[in-house]
């Protein structure tokens, strides 16, 4: 019968080790990544109405995401949206040319700049639209359809947003077909972009491989062990069946006749069935001349080796394999079991002598070279009340016991001595 082990893996130390690295080592990077390389931005919705000369709403332009500036104040703002004037046919987008100039209409209060990104800093640009008055500034990407925190540091209390090339080239479109815009700058809310440390991911990308590696290595290793000690106890057994074959082989049988002793009815029964010897029966007589039927016993020695009543290893008895061990190498000794034994006129009850008890007692007193025991030779003895049933074999005789609280109820069937 095969027996199946789950076996619980074992964590390498070096792999909790290098773990436990790792996790100190991960939050104490991620500080230092927030403290020297977080950005915080603040997001602005940019909303835009066109309007005729006359100021007629002719349309609301869809609103667009900008970020404020790094130094900008993070407020509202609304006014209208002036872009460089042509100066001697040529105009200035980025209004980086020292002409450069803004025709501001009559009576404009609160009025925005729209500038184009590149040619110079943020800071020039803010300043040149500051020096016409401007209360905010619009700075459209050129490059790419996103935006950046600006930095434009000494531009005083100018709101600096920039907003998207698409929406920038939109609003620049509507001004050159002499339309009035007005827009409006409303904060939106704050975020953080967090430049990756690169020292931390290095260091955890090799903790990581590292620690797959050895993790890997190990199971690896553990795989090949466990697949060597299944193919080794596989040989081990394979060798133990072809070797209880080959001592089965070598085993006396003979068929039980009209006169032997195996036939009497005081001779031990089979101990494998618990059955009388009958005539024409096949048995087959062990080393230790213990008898047995053939065909109870052969599956036993298969997989045990060993005689089922004094544990005899026949493979060491017969000069086979005699450094194999086989499945049952701790004889059972019954003398051995206690260091103090009853005499062979003493009952050893497992209970009080006032209750009903079942004791055993040996017939004669152990002895160190005693040969192991047969059932016949252990006396049962079964008290109830002030009755005591004393038989001294368990052959041929069976003991049935009915047990109810607080009494015993034993009775014996006993087989006739006469029938075979």
């Amino acid at each position: 019968m095969a027996c199946h082990t789950w076996t619980r893996l074992p964590v390498p130390v070096p792999v909790l080790v290098l773990v436990q690295i790792v996790i100190q080592a991960c939050p104490v990077s991620a500080a230092r990544s927030d403290r020297n390389f977080s950005e915080e931005f603040v997001d602005a919705t940019v909303n835009v109405t066109v309007m005729d000369t006359r100021g007629n709403v002719v349309h609301m332009m869809s609103s667009d995401d900008g970020t404020y500036g790094e130094n900008s104040p993070k407020v509202d703002t609304r006014g209208a949206i002036i872009a460089p004037a042509p100066h001697h046919g040529v105009v200035d987008r980025q209004g980086c040319d020292p002409n450069t100039r803004f025709l501001v209409p009559p009576r404009t209060v609160h009025w925005v700049a729209l500038l184009q990104r590149g040619n110079c800093t943020f800071r020039e640009k803010i300043l040149k639209a500051a020096a016409y008055n401007a209360t905010a500034v619009l700075i459209y990407n050129n490059s790419t359809d996103k935006t950046v925190k600006m930095g434009h540091e000494g531009t005083g209390d100018i709101v600096a947003v920039m907003i998207t090339e698409v929406y920038g080239k939109e609003i620049l479109a509507h001004l050159d077909r002499n339309l009035t815009l007005v827009v409006s700058v409303v904060v939106g809310q704050r975020g953080s972009t967090k430049n990756i440390n690169r020292g931390s991911l290095v260091f955890v990308s090799i903790s990581f491989i590292v620690l797959m590696i050895i993790s890997s290595a190990w199971l690896i290793f553990y795989f090949i062990q466990k697949i060597r000690y299944s193919s080794s106890r596989d040989r081990s057994q394979r060798r133990l069946g072809d070797a209880a074959k080959k001592a089965i082989g070598k085993l006396t049988t003979r068929t039980v006749k009209k006169g032997d002793k195996e036939i009497d009815p005081d001779f031990t029964h089979c101990a494998v069935c618990i059955e009388a010897y009958q005539l024409n029966d096949v048995v087959r007589i062990l080393p230790c001349k213990h008898v047995f039927h053939k065909v109870c016993v052969d599956p036993w020695l298969n997989e045990h080796c060993t005689c089922p009543m004094c544990k005899l290893n026949i493979l060491k008895a017969l000069g086979i394999m005699t450094s194999l061990p086989c499945v049952d190498s701790v004889v059972l000794d019954v003398e051995r079991l206690g260091v103090v034994q009853p005499s062979s006129s003493q009952r050893a009850p497992l209970t009080d002598s006032n209750q009903p008890s079942i004791s055993l007692e040996p017939l004669r007193p152990p002895h160190p070279e005693a040969t192991p025991r047969t059932p016949a030779d252990i006396t049962v003895t079964i008290t109830s009340g002030g009755h005591i049933f004393n038989r001294r074999s368990m052959s041929p005789r069976n003991i049935i016991c009915e047990m109810e609280l607080p009494d015993i109820q034993a009775s014996l069937d006993l087989y006739d001595d006469n029938k075979s």
